[in-house]
């Protein structure tokens, strides 16, 4: 608890740092435009439909309905797509952490070349769909209850964004050893609980990858400073 609570205080405390601004302004763009752009293509797509089946409205029809839907998926697909669009300015974050909290460590990191960070954004893209798919039926189950559904997709995402963001550092150090994250399990899940609830919160949702990111390469390095003084 005490090392997740750290995490954050420091990843919130860097927010202003040009580089971590750079980064965040371009995953939020990018981000919202491709929102927009499925704005747009379920529009057309509404119009197509419309034409196809004889049904005309002038096209308000199909705007407010594409409009409705486009609200929809940003909010249930909102976590998926940004941590995809995130993953490619991932090694920047963490560059830009490193850089400021622990420089002698920060020139031993190996970078990741691009296919291999593409391979991790659709890897962890492909994760994320499948894991919130399948809990669907159970969310579906547990719609009477109001609250179920949220706390089933919040826990699957708290395990998913957990391990996702911390491993963002992790890699850049492990040497190839993927399996072998130093990074606590009860750590990763509660980093991961926290970042999934920020991205329910308007506004907020749109830095909370970033700070997700950047208190996941603390915990990163704790735990493997943590293993290395067990090992000294």
């Amino acid at each position: 608890m005490k090392a997740v609570l750290s995490s954050l205080a420091k990843a919130f405390g860097q927010l202003a740092d040009p580089a971590i601004v750079r980064v965040a302004t371009k995953s939020i763009a990018i981000t919202i435009a491709l929102f927009v752009m499925m704005g747009i293509a379920l529009y057309y797509g509404l119009v197509w439909a419309g034409s196809a089946y004889g049904w005309s409205s002038a096209g308000w029809a199909e705007a407010i309905a594409a409009v409705l839907l486009a609200i929809i998926g940003f909010w249930f697909l909102f976590r998926i797509v940004a941590l995809a669009v995130l993953q490619f300015f991932a090694d920047k974050i963490v560059a830009a952490v490193e850089a400021r909290h622990y420089p002698d460590l920060a020139e031993k990191a190996q970078p990741l070349p691009l296919p291999q960070d593409l391979a991790n954004s659709v890897r962890g893209m492909g994760r994320a769909l499948g894991f919130n798919l399948a809990a669907l039926p159970f969310a579906l189950v547990l719609l009477f209850t109001a609250i179920g559904p949220a706390v089933i997709f919040l826990a699957v995402n708290a395990v998913l964004l957990g391990r996702e963001l911390t491993d963002m550092a992790w890699l850049r150090h492990c040497e190839g050893e993927r399996h072998a994250s130093p990074v606590p399990r009860n750590e990763r899940i509660l980093l991961g609980g926290v970042i999934a609830t920020m991205m329910l919160v308007p506004v907020l949702n749109l830095v909370a990858p970033v700070v997700g990111a950047a208190a996941g390469t603390h915990l990163a390095h704790h735990a493997m400073q943590r293993n290395r003084s067990a090992n000294a």
